[in-house]
């Protein structure tokens, strides 16, 4: 691990996260725009009105897709070496691809833009299909899982942090399980948009040269051949509204994450759930009694500095000053880094989700110390049976006080109501007061 990296994800976590960079690394940038520029001439090649480039031959092109399919650190370190001595990064791919392929219509008519915006759509959909979308199903797996174990074991609430209404702890499992999976599948088929026309989106110098071509249709074929939907009418730059949608995506189902480091940490802080001891390991450099919730606290971290570079990155990529400035370029080539800390809060979490142990013994004592949570149902039943001011009574009662099941079935044996809602009432108990918990629990 290299001591001397300025950002974590690069140094003290970088084996946890490595997978992103042959997606999201500046090489991988490079490869897909080599991509992107190869797939153009071969495009090109295609478009009968384009006479003077003749229809690349099979081997032709599969020699030409081969500059992105085996792609090196070497051939990314040459590309490199090239915008050194130009001082443009793009301009660098096509100069490279020339000396495989030498033709003057690589790059032909195109702004850089044109080439940027797919690729940077491709690093950001094949990251979320190949790294992110594959944990987030783990992690919804997981959660079901947990639902579904723990399904009938019932949890005393807490509303505004005070005893109320049990529940299980399966049902608050799927709770979080089923908010995941709207939000995952959102990110799934949700669609980036892509274009391909010129300079200031007019494809001026493409009509020029080839007036008779049908440049819009060729743009859309060319964008929707890599999966994205076209967009017909952009500026210089494609505004990036599409790609911003997906940052608010990826930002909800991180906030939904720390809704669930949160409560998860105050589980653990009530003893309801325990942590698995790991053998070695040290919870606190002075108290050695200590298991600290050190996972979910490192994704609560991660999941905040993730989400403050999507929220900001969908806030400042849509706008650019007329026709084109250049602020979204240092932008966009930081969309990695919060992939890479969601990744890392996932990972955190999934670890952290394998040690959790869930206290029987301590659920059922809270549920024991707060009967006074009865008090709910009974007066719902009184107002069934037409009681005169159930709820005050039950307020009388309970509000402020320590109430046992003494206090509480003494209450019900009183109750001049039927002896069949007399008899359903005593057998309540704050255990099994949690209606269809489990059927829900098991729902999702």
């Amino acid at each position: 691990m290299p001591l001397s990296t300025i950002s974590p994800l690069d140094g003290r976590y970088a084996n946890k996260v490595k997978e992103l960079s042959a997606y999201v690394s500046e090489s991988a940038l490079i490869r897909y725009r080599v991509m992107v520029e190869v797939e153009y001439v071969i495009a090109l090649g295609e478009e009968k009105g384009v006479k003077e480039l003749k229809r690349l031959s099979p081997k032709a092109k599969s020699e030409l897709r081969s500059l992105y399919k085996k792609f090196s650190e070497a051939d990314a370190e040459a590309i490199k070496q090239i915008e050194l001595e130009i001082n443009h990064d793009v301009k660098a791919v096509e100069y490279f691809i020339k000396q495989k392929y030498p033709s003057e219509f690589i790059h032909f008519a195109l702004t850089s833009e044109d080439v940027n915006n797919l690729a940077y759509s491709l690093m950001w959909r094949d990251a979320l299909r190949d790294s992110i979308a594959p944990t987030l199903n783990h992690l919804h797996k997981t959660l079901t899982a947990c639902a579904k174990r723990h399904k009938n074991q019932p949890m005393l609430s807490l509303t505004h942090g005070q005893p109320a209404t049990p529940t299980t702890v399966g049902k608050e499992f799927a709770v979080f399980a089923a908010r995941l999976k709207r939000q995952v599948d959102q990110l799934k088929t949700h669609r980036l948009l892509g274009k391909l026309n010129g300079a200031t989106g007019t494809y001026g110098a493409m009509v020029v040269a080839y007036p008779n071509v049908n440049w819009q249709n060729f743009s859309k074929k060319f964008v929707e051949s890599f999966g994205f939907d076209w967009n017909p009418l952009t500026t210089q730059i494609e505004p990036h509204d599409s790609l911003a949608e997906s940052f608010y995506i990826l930002s909800r189902v991180n906030t939904i994450f720390l809704d669930f480091t949160r409560d998860t940490w105050l589980y653990i802080s009530r003893g309801i759930f325990g942590q698995k001891k790991k053998d070695g390991e040290v919870g606190s450099s002075t108290m050695p009694h200590k298991i600290n919730p050190i996972q979910f606290e490192n994704a609560e971290g991660n999941l905040g500095l993730a989400n403050a570079l999507l929220l900001h990155l969908a806030e400042k990529l849509p706008m650019s000053r007329m026709q084109r400035d250049l602020t979204d370029s240092t932008v966009l080539r930081n969309i990695g880094v919060p992939l890479g800390h969601s990744l890392l809060a996932y990972k955190s979490i999934l670890s952290g989700l394998s040690r959790l142990v869930v206290s029987k013994q301590r659920l059922n004592e809270e549920l024991e110390d707060h009967w006074e949570v009865l008090a709910e149902p009974i007066q719902t039943v009184l107002r069934k049976v037409g009681h005169e001011k159930p709820y005050e009574k039950l307020k009388e009662l309970t509000r402020g006080t320590t109430i046992t099941k003494k206090d509480i079935q003494n209450f019900i044996k009183k109750l001049d109501i039927p002896e069949e809602e007399k008899n359903k009432l005593l057998k309540l108990t704050p255990h099994n007061y949690t209606g269809i918990a489990d059927i829900l629990a098991a729902r999702f």
